[in-house]
């Protein structure tokens, strides 16, 4: 239950600035993104997996916002499609609200830090996996850096 109120907490005072609402959001649709990816992986790994939603954004392949990225999935009667998303995490039907509040700090801060770099060291890498898996579409791409457990790819 403490998690809970410290998680509603963290909201309520990224939320509490109207003026930076977008960026606000966009922040906390990152951090979604790299607790659920990457919450025991390196700062160097978090940030790099943040990397890939931002030149999402700034592709014409993807959607332009980092919450649409993050929560891109093939939906049916509104509901999003188990295993059809961007990123595994939001559909595997297991992912729910952050509940390691030490993560789930760590995921904003690391989020905010991501935003503000203008340094890209997956080279434009619009896509990456885990080293333990082998996709398909890995062998249609090139590799750009491996990164912890990670492989990244354009």
């Amino acid at each position: 239950m403490l998690h809970k109120i410290k998680y509603l907490l963290v909201l309520l005072v990224v939320l509490a600035f109207p003026a930076q609402a977008e960026y606000d959001n966009a922040v906390l649709c990152l951090a979604q993104n790299i607790y659920h990816e990457a919450r025991s992986q390196s700062m160097v790994e978090k940030v790099a997996i943040s990397q890939v939603v931002l030149n999402r954004v700034n592709s014409r392949k993807y959607p332009n916002t980092v919450c649409k990225v993050v929560y891109q999935a093939i939906r049916r009667d509104l509901l999003v499609v188990r295993d059809l998303c961007q990123f595994s995490w939001y559909c595997d039907g297991r992912s729910d609200h952050p509940s390691d509040f030490d993560s789930w700090i760590e995921s904003v801060r690391v989020a905010a830090l991501t935003m503000a770099l203008k340094v890209d060291f997956t080279e434009g890498a619009l896509n990456y996996h885990a080293v333990y898996v082998n996709p398909s579409w890995a062998d249609k791409m090139r590799l750009t850096i491996r990164i912890g457990s990670h492989r990244f790819y354009k």
